[in-house]
């Protein structure tokens, strides 16, 4: 698999590109916003595949890397797992708003963000073969939402609703059993294809920021000690 690095500090560059490619990966340095935006763009090289992760880092020398991110995220579906050592709530909720499909803090365990990568990644694949295989007529609607499967499309009262792929997967799951209780373990194994138990913060983000973009905070019930369920709105 081709992975895009940004970082702008050789030394980490060279290291982690060096555990990367121990590990199977292709990865293409980039040192700033304007180089990563530059290697996505096609080249006009047919043999060159498309990268199958971006690895952003935030603190980049020519521009902030959630600019980069939102800019990313116009040019290419690419699944993008930020790198930063901004820990805070909302900093991880401003990077899923703009696109970011998960999010690392530093400092980070290697196997930690190799299970990351693999992670996206499969779920990547998983969703577009599930969009293919999917009718035209597949759509779930709860009161004022709307859910698309096969064109993955949210709205609520018709407004399209921009969402990552894992808060999409991550609604489209509760959805299809309203007010079903689901297990953390459940969610995690279902929507991360793993049963790794770090993923267990990043699904309480997933949840705050469906809640954020959807404008709807008591959509998703918190259920203390068990998981999460979906209460289904009343009529628009």
């Amino acid at each position: 698999m081709r992975l895009l690095l940004v970082e702008d500090d050789d030394h980490v560059a060279a290291a982690l590109s060096a555990v990367l490619g121990r590990h199977g990966f292709q990865v293409v340095h980039a040192r700033n916003g304007e180089e990563a935006l530059r290697a996505v763009l096609p080249d006009g090289q047919a043999d060159k595949p498309p990268f199958g992760v971006v690895l952003l880092d935030l603190g980049l020398p020519d521009q902030d890397g959630y600019q980069v991110c939102g800019k990313l995220r116009k040019l290419t579906a690419t699944p993008v797992i930020m790198v930063t050592a901004r820990s805070d709530v909302r900093s991880r909720i401003h990077g899923l708003n703009l696109g970011a499909d998960d999010y690392v803090v530093k400092p980070y365990d290697t196997g930690e963000l190799l299970a990351r990568i693999h992670a996206v990644s499969r779920r990547t694949h998983a969703s577009e073969e599930t969009a293919v295989a999917g009718g035209a007529d597949d759509a779930l609607r709860l009161g004022s939402v709307t859910i698309e499967l096969p064109t993955r499309r949210v709205s609520v009262d018709g407004s399209d609703v921009q969402l990552t792929r894992k808060e999409f997967d991550l609604l489209a799951l509760l959805a299809q059993r309203p007010g079903v209780v689901f297990r953390r373990e459940q969610i995690i194994s279902e929507v991360w294809r793993t049963s790794w138990e770090g993923t267990g913060r990043t699904l309480e983000v997933h949840v705050a920021s469906l809640r954020s973009k959807l404008r709807m905070p008591a959509l998703i019930e918190t259920v203390r000690g068990v998981g999460y369920r979906l209460v289904a709105p009343g009529p628009a």
